[in-house]
């Protein structure tokens, strides 16, 4: 998925899911500003919410509503806040997706990531071309 792609003007998902999109969006934000602990005891609680593990299209559409709504947020909604608020929005609509901290190794610069993942399709929304690869540290 470009920059473009990510950040386009064209709603995404159905209704459903852009509300539980904002709602993840915006419990996201406020975790993240405790302390770590009770994040990570927030995305354990949406694991255990989240019944079913959601398809990759319906994943794939949960991750675009919640860029797209990250979009309208004055401040910082960068891959922390958009992975978390997308694990969080899956665990509202019953559906469920590991939140995934770690590297990404890509054609130069090298950086910290954080992205959500379906156990068996891999890092949902995420750069999958050749020399894009996403090393795990931490799995919730």
């Amino acid at each position: 998925m470009t920059s473009m792609e990510a950040f386009s003007t064209v709603r995404t998902g159905t209704f459903l899911e852009r509300c539980a999109a904002a709602a993840g969006l915006a419990l996201a934000l406020v975790l993240l500003r405790l302390p770590f602990r009770h994040t990570t005891r927030a995305v354990r609680w949406a694991r255990r919410a989240g019944r079913r593990p959601l398809t990759a299209a319906r994943a794939e559409a949960v991750v675009e509503a919640v860029w797209h709504t990250a979009r309208l947020w004055p401040g910082r909604a960068a891959c922390m806040e958009t992975s978390l608020g997308a694990v969080l929005a899956a665990a509202l609509l019953g559906g469920r997706l590991h939140w995934c901290l770690g590297v990404r190794f890509s054609p130069p610069p090298t950086s910290y990531h954080a992205w959500a993942e379906l156990p068996e399709d891999g890092p949902v929304g995420e750069y999958t071309e050749a020399g894009w690869h996403h090393h795990t540290a931490l799995t919730i």
